[in-house]
């Protein structure tokens, strides 16, 4: 049987060409505006997981990635 992947994980996570998971940085939603440029600038830069727990999960939503 064909496992299922989670959209939402999809919309979140971008997979490299190496197999790694980058996320979005946190923060962008709203406020931005008071924010310094060094700070606007480091949200543009996606990031990579911090624990190697959190990347095993969002590996196994991820199937065929």
């Amino acid at each position: 049987m064909k496992q299922k992947t989670k959209k939402s994980v999809v919309k979140k996570v971008k997979v490299t060409g190496s197999g790694k998971l980058l996320r979005r940085a946190s923060g962008q939603n709203h406020y931005n505006s008071r924010d310094t440029g060094a700070q606007t600038r480091a949200k543009r830069v996606e990031k990579g997981f911090k624990l190697a727990k959190e990347e095993q999960n969002v590996k196994k939503a991820l199937p065929y990635a």
